[in-house]
């Protein structure tokens, strides 16, 4: 069975003076049924609760930490009945999921919350996801949704992540000059097109396109195909699915498989807990095509305190990260072994992602 994540941003769902376009979400939602009732399984990572609880709200000036969550807890229960009662339309159910970035630091957390919606499709009810932005603050919040929606793609094993926005993609230029065109296929390697991608961020969202390639690069190297593309678009999810002529950016996944675990790892930089220093030998066997652990050996300096199973950064002799790993040992207990012989792995190599 396929399996598809849609992140839908808040420039797709708001208006132009902020209220929720009720007809585009019709669309989607109706678009998304029918991919359903094809036996396609389909998770929604939805924004605009910010932006719905925004318009709810007329009172004194907030400062940004108290106006977010305002907003999001008056805009959440807004977006979501919202979605209930057209997805109802079509004699579906939905559900409300929602995380927060310490749902992913933790292997037992982030296995529990992907069972919750195995659950849900199973029972064919459409999960749809949101960061929980009333806690998130600072810190803890991630990105921005984009971010969210990788996370969530390569968590539940999806074949395709959709990735909605305002514009047909990334463009060789100015969205908005005549001149500029869609790059239609973003492949493997070091082909970098961010140098197009002009600063910024959305109306209504925190995220801009720079971090939407960036995450759809990162989630096309874990084996899954990624569109970037125009949620205003009359039934963009089904063409897609279709394979019908679309103008939008392409990231070609790659064609080698990645584990569930390495998934996880390779999304966890933002929890680690230490730095693991390697010496330049080590990071030349990292470099060949065989499987190759961390081994103390290597290792120059321990930083940080960690326990085992913590996430790890990964850095070389020149100060440049260039992976992340779960440790196999604690700060404490790899420190009275840094280049010693004869133990085992500090990472492993089934626990390492490398950048």
């Amino acid at each position: 069975m396929k399996r598809i994540a849609v992140k839908i941003g808040s420039n797709v769902l708001t208006r132009q003076d902020g209220t929720l376009d009720i007809t585009r979400m019709s669309a989607l939602v109706d678009q998304v049924s029918e991919l359903s009732k094809q036996g396609i399984d389909v998770i929604l990572i939805s924004s605009g609760a910010m932006a719905a609880g925004r318009s709810e709200i007329c009172g004194k000036k907030l400062d940004a930490v108290s106006a977010r969550q305002l907003y999001s807890a008056v805009g959440q229960a807004k977006l979501i009945n919202r979605y209930y009662e057209l997805f109802r339309e079509h004699g579906m159910a939905c559900g409300q999921v929602l995380s927060t970035k310490e749902s992913f630091g933790s292997r037992t957390h982030y296995l529990n919350q992907k069972h919750c919606m195995e659950v849900m499709l199973e029972n064919r009810v459409i999960p749809i996801v949101n960061e929980n932005d009333t806690i998130s603050v600072t810190e803890l919040m991630f990105t921005d949704n984009d971010e969210l929606s990788g996370l969530i793609a390569t968590m539940m094993g999806a074949d395709t992540l959709i990735i909605l926005t305002n514009v047909d993609g990334i463009y060789n230029g100015n969205p908005f000059d005549s001149d500029s065109e869609v790059i239609r296929t973003i492949g493997q390697g070091k082909d970098d097109v961010s140098e197009y991608i002009r600063a910024g961020r959305s109306s209504f969202g925190r995220g801009g396109m720079i971090t939407k390639y960036n995450i759809a690069r990162k989630v096309a190297e874990e084996g899954i195909t990624v569109f970037i593309a125009n949620g205003k678009r009359e039934n963009i999810l089904t063409d897609l699915i279709s394979g019908n002529p679309v103008v939008c950016s392409r990231f070609v996944p790659s064609p080698k498989p990645v584990s569930s675990v390495k998934k996880w790892i390779a999304h966890s930089e933002g929890f680690a807990k230490g730095e693991i220093h390697i010496n330049r030998g080590a990071e030349a066997a990292l470099g060949t095509p065989q499987a190759v652990s961390i081994l103390f050996v290597g290792v120059t300096a321990i930083k940080g305190s960690f326990e085992k199973d913590d996430i790890v950064r990964i850095i070389n002799e020149e100060g440049r990260q260039i992976g992340v790993g779960c440790a196999a040992f604690s700060s404490a207990e790899a420190r009275k072994m840094i280049g010693q012989k004869g133990h085992k792995p500090l990472v492993h190599y089934d626990y390492l992602y490398l950048d």
